[in-house]
Formats: structure tokens, C-alpha cells, sequence
């Protein structure tokens, strides 16, 4: 019996080391990718591979290459150390992601983008166009209901400026905390986190539902037609604060 025990688990890490090794182009070939996916340049292996670059729909990741824990897999885990991009491109990040039955998880993720790339060629309403860079930076992210059981991180919006019909919105440096209550994504800012004299928080809950509740006052740092719209969110409060209260569906989803 013993004899057959070897055996079984002599074939059971044949196969995956097999599988493990097998070139990352075949791989990429018999896949049955959306044609909204698209990849070139794969070289390597399921377990250290690179590819030129990968795009989705109109979003494109350049120069990726990956490292994929084999030992992990006869745990039932996925893990992965990620790096995507250089200085010279537009994209950039890295970090570690892991997968098993209860879902994902992250640390040290670095990811960096203009906002061009996170709009993907979206159509905002009222002629919008958005200007700047985003950096997110994720210390440790754990999957769960709806959304995470854990998350800690930041989310840094650079040099942003918004454009539309009724103006025009430079709104600068936004940095906001991120966070995890109750299956639930949090993200914050105050004052001190930013120049519109805005402070709030904005949750992403169940059914992809995105949740406003900030204020914001007029300070001298904010762009003139910011400052002259304020009057349109409603009533000032006792400390010279209007009222930034929104709900609906996450854009997108």
C-alpha cells in the first residue's frame, strides 16, 4: 500500500512540475481569451515568464513578466511576484498576489497610471476630460464579502484637473487612506490630504454601489470655478461647509 502511496504522489508532482514548465506561448495559445484580450512577445514559463505586453480592450500593460511559486500549488496556492513596466512607460507596478479557495490576497502593491489608462477610453458625462496621474499603493489586501476582509493602502491622485462644460477644475494633489469595514471599501481624505478644503469618505458597498458623504468649504487654493459652484451642492452649514452626498451604481460595473 505504502508502494502506491509513493507512486500516486511521484505522478501527482510529475504532472504539475510538467505543467508548471510548459512554454507560456502554448499556454497563451490554446486559451480561450475574450477578444478583448490580447497578448505578444510571451516568452518563458508558467513559472517565470514575461510577455511584450498585454492588452485589454483599450488599455495596454507593457513589458510583464512574472514568477509563479510552484511548491505553493500542492497547497492549493497560487503565488505570484509581478512586475509590470519600467520608468520609460506610461504603466507601472509590482508586488504579490496569492490565490487559493478563500480568495484572493495582496501585499506590496505599487501601480501607477495616467488617468487615461484608468478611464480606458470611457465617455464622462458633460464633455468631461480628466488630466493627471494615479498612484495606488496597497500594503495588504484580502478578498471577502462583498469586497475585502482586509485592506490597508493609499491611493494618491496627482496633479489632477478636471474639464468640462461649466468649467474648468485644476484640482491638484488628492491623497486618500484606504481601508475595509465590513466587507466594505473605504476611502478618505481631509484637509491636510489635500487643497480643496475637502474632507469625506467615499465606500464601495455591496450590488457595486459607491457611497458619498464628504464637505467641503471655500478655501483660497481652489480653482475660481470650483469656488463658484459650491452654492449648487445646497446650504452651507454653522463652520461654512457644503454637503457632498451622492449613491449610485460604481461607474463601469
Amino acid at each position: 500500500m505504502k508502494l502506491f502511496v509513493k507512486i500516486g504522489i511521484a505522478i501527482l508532482v510529475y504532472v504539475v512540475f510538467l505543467f508548471v514548465y510548459v512554454p507560456a506561448n502554448w499556454l497563451v495559445s490554446i486559451a480561450p481569451l475574450p477578444n478583448s484580450v490580447q497578448l505578444s512577445g510571451v516568452d518563458g514559463t508558467l513559472w517565470q515568464g514575461n510577455a511584450d505586453f498585454i492588452r485589454i480592450d483599450q488599455r495596454q500593460l507593457e513589458h510583464v513578466s512574472w514568477k509563479l511559486n510552484p511548491f505553493a500549488l500542492f497547497i492549493g496556492q497560487a503565488n505570484i511576484d509581478f512586475q509590470l513596466g519600467s520608468r520609460a512607460t506610461a504603466v507601472s507596478g509590482k508586488g504579490h498576489i496569492s490565490y487559493s479557495f478563500s480568495g484572493l490576497k495582496a501585499d506590496n502593491i505599487r501601480f501607477d497610471a495616467p488617468s487615461s489608462f484608468i478611464l480606458g477610453g470611457s465617455r464622462l458625462p458633460f464633455k468631461t476630460s480628466v488630466t493627471g496621474d494615479v498612484s495606488l499603493m496597497i500594503e495588504t489586501l484580502e478578498q471577502g464579502t462583498p469586497w475585502c476582509d482586509q485592506l490597508a493602502g493609499k491611493l494618491f491622485l496627482n496633479s489632477v484637473g478636471v474639464t468640462n462644460q461649466f468649467g474648468e477644475y485644476p484640482l491638484g494633489d488628492v491623497t486618500l487612506g484606504l481601508s475595509c469595514r465590513d466587507g466594505q471599501v473605504l476611502l478618505n481624505t481631509d484637509e491636510q490630504s489635500n487643497q480643496l478644503g475637502l474632507s469625506g469618505t467615499i465606500t464601495l458597498a455591496e450590488n457595486n454601489l459607491v457611497k458619498v458623504s464628504a464637505k467641503i468649504k471655500p478655501t483660497d487654493t481652489q480653482p475660481e470655478d470650483l469656488r463658484k459652484a459650491l452654492s449648487f451642492l445646497g446650504k452651507q452649514d454653522s463652520q461654512g461647509y457644503y454637503p457632498i452626498n451622492y449613491q449610485g451604481n460604481i461607474p463601469g460595473l
